[in-house]
Formats: C-alpha cells, structure tokens, sequence
C-alpha cells in the first residue's frame, strides 16, 4: 500500500468540495455549529478562499492512486507564531485503522518542515487521541494547551519538524 500526498489543481475543486461535505458531517458529531444545507450537503463557508487566498494549500491522499481523503496546510498570512497549521484533515472510512493517516502524516512532515500547530475539538476524543499518538510514535515533543474557538472547547498541540521526526513509519504494505 503506497500513500501519497498530492496538491489539489483547481480543476478538481468540486472533488474536494465534495470530501469537505463528507468531512463537516464526520465533524457534526462533536458540535452543534455545523448544521447540513438545504441541498442535503454540508457545506465550508470559505471553500471559495482555497483558491483565492495565499497561504493555503489542499492535498489529496492517495492510497495507490486512489482517493483517501485530504488534507489543509495553512502558511503565512494565515499563522503567526508557527509556520504550518494542519487545519483539516479527513481519511475516508474506507481507509481508517489501516495506516494510512499515519503514512499521511509521515508524507507532511517529511516535505513542510517547521512549527506546527494542529488542534482539535475536545468531544472529538477519536482524532485528540489519535494526534497524541502521532506525536507519541513520532517522537515528538509538543506542548499541549485548551483553547475556546468560536464558542468551541478546543484543544491544540505546538511542536517543531526539522527533520523526519522519529521512527519512519511504513509507507508501503504487502
């Protein structure tokens, strides 16, 4: 099993659009601030920004060449005090418990070196368990402080890569 991170072309917006629909809803489990449309989907409000604005940058994960979910890195205008925000990220159920989120990450931060920060909604027990994981094997040393985001109880984790962080971990699987 081959993971690979690719950046996300303007023509395959409506992709992307479509996972984000896929992600809010995973997301609407722990919060009562995302609430599905009158299309039946639910929608990002600043989707229209990944395009237009400096700083943002989406990528597919793909499992041998298939789609598995995606990822949104955040630079300079968006962050202040740390170079890279991993502001969303979402696998696929399809994909989930088979190692390809920990590949993904792997992938990240072997390409965007820098300080990070990387948050989560407090209900959200999978993916705060599933970070300090990351960071656990990984090796990496992180600073952990609680946060209220728009009326949200929030947890977020500041940590640096200067170098692929601790044990490498399994890209391909037989």
């Amino acid at each position: 099993m081959k993971v690979t991170l690719e950046k996300i072309r303007p023509d395959k917006k409506e992709v992307l659009r479509n996972l984000y629909s896929l992600y809010l809803h995973d997301l609407s489990a722990y919060t009562d601030g995302l609430q599905i449309s009158k299309d039946g989907s639910f929608e990002f409000d600043s989707f229209s920004l990944i395009w237009e604005k400096e700083g943002i940058t989406p990528y597919f994960i793909k499992v041998d060449e298939k789609l598995a979910g995606f990822v949104l890195i955040l630079e300079a205008p968006f962050t202040k005090k740390v170079d890279k925000v991993i502001n969303d990220f979402f696998v696929l159920n399809a994909f989930r418990g088979k190692g390809v989120s920990k590949a993904a990450v792997s992938e990240i931060f072997a390409h965007n070196k820098g300080r990070y920060y990387i948050s989560q909604l407090v209900k959200n027990e999978t993916a705060v368990h599933f970070w300090k994981n990351i960071y656990k094997q990984m090796e990496i040393d992180f600073v952990e402080q609680p946060e209220v985001q728009d009326g949200e109880e929030v947890v977020y984790q500041t940590f640096t890569v200067i170098k692929m962080p601790g044990i490498a971990l399994e890209r391909e699987r037989r």
